[in-house]
């Protein structure tokens, strides 16, 4: 694993990255993109349940909480400032950086809209289940974008995750809720399948992002890019929101939500919470390591998502969803089963 993502030599500004360091922000940033991915369709389902019909509020929600990030960027900053006296940069991010992430946003806020239109439409588990398979969609993109190289375990784990979201796909009609229609149903299936293909792209286009910067890429500037990103989603958001004129629709939705007014509004600020999560953790697993593993625990986290969705929702496990269950926890521990035998063997190889 390398230390550094650079095109060019690392600066007198900027400090290598231990090994230790960066696996503890793996493991870190692995465990956020964990919680991003299990409590953010959850809260955001229950946004509907309990009386929520804005679909652009919601779609906002996925990304309006990257002002969080400029906490730990402050604290970044007055640690380096600490080290490196007053000349010390407010901000890395270059103006190619910038545009790039600009583009990412743009498209990442019209994935917010497919997959909040998927988590209005649908249960929370069926929801999650076509979520998986945006991992095949990830790794074809890895493949062709940064040249992702495949071992038999990693095959498996993407044939696998794959064939279970498919087994949902076949039964998909008997999980309907009462109160939509086919159409409405049909219109949820595609667009979450959506949200899926073009998360599937974003991911390697964020990495592939990473290798062609002319800079070293940093922790901190992980966490600029991924602001700017984020705000940028966020504004496309607003957009269809003042088109829609969804903002007028915010009191009279607090006023008549079913767990009362204050609660209305702590559900969409935990909205924005888990989301942010959820980005920031997926981002932050690219930087450490890839894209793939990024959709690899997206996917893997699948069993614990659905027993959540059943748990607080009292929503029906069925029998092809158990059996999806099955396959992507397989898959998922196929995968990181390789991982550990490829770094034996390089521990061999180096010991030799």
């Amino acid at each position: 694993m390398e230390t550094d993502i650079s095109n060019n030599q690392v600066s007198s500004e900027e400090e290598k990255m231990s090994r230790s360091l960066k696996k503890f922000l793996l493991v870190l940033n692995g465990a956020m993109l964990g919680i991003g991915n299990c409590g953010g369709p959850l809260i955001q389902r229950l946004y509907f349940l309990k009386g929520g019909k804005g679909v652009w509020i919601s779609c906002f929600l996925q990304t309006a909480g990257w002002p969080f990030i400029i906490f730990p960027l402050s604290v970044s900053y007055l640690y380096r400032r600490r080290k490196k006296g007053s000349r010390t940069k407010l901000f890395y991010i270059s103006p190619h950086l910038f545009l790039a992430c600009a583009v990412i946003g743009v498209l990442t806020g019209f994935d917010d809209f497919l997959a909040a239109s998927g988590v209005s439409l649908l249960p929370v588990t069926t929801y999650s289940l076509i979520i998986a398979t945006q991992l095949g969609f990830t790794a074809g993109f890895a493949y062709i974008l940064v040249k992702q190289k495949f071992t038999p375990f990693t095959i498996n784990a993407i044939f696998l995750l794959s064939i279970g979201a498919v087994v949902l796909v076949l039964h998909a009609s008997s999980d309907r809720p009462a109160h939509e229609t086919d159409k409405q149903y049909i219109m949820g299936f595609l667009m979450t399948l959506g949200a899926s293909v073009l998360y599937g792209f974003v991911l390697p286009l964020i990495e592939l992002t990473y290798k062609k910067a002319k800079q070293t890429i940093t922790y901190t500037l992980v966490m600029e890019m991924q602001m700017v990103l984020s705000f940028f989603a966020t504004a496309v958001c607003i957009i269809g929101m003042l088109v829609h004129k969804d903002f007028a629709a915010i009191p009279r939705e607090a006023r008549d939500f079913e767990l009362g007014r204050a609660k209305y509004y702590v559900v969409m600020v935990c909205t924005a919470v888990f989301w942010q999560f959820f980005f920031m953790g997926a981002v932050g697993v690219i930087f450490c390591h890839s894209s793939l593993l990024s959709g690899i625990i997206i996917s893997g986290l699948l069993p614990v998502t659905e027993a959540l969705a059943v748990l607080f929702y009292h929503e029906k496990l069925r029998v092809e969803k158990v059996i999806s269950l099955v396959l992507s926890l397989w898959g998922f521990i196929s995968y990181f089963y390789g991982e550990l035998r490829q770094i034996k063997k390089l521990r061999i190889r180096l010991q030799h």
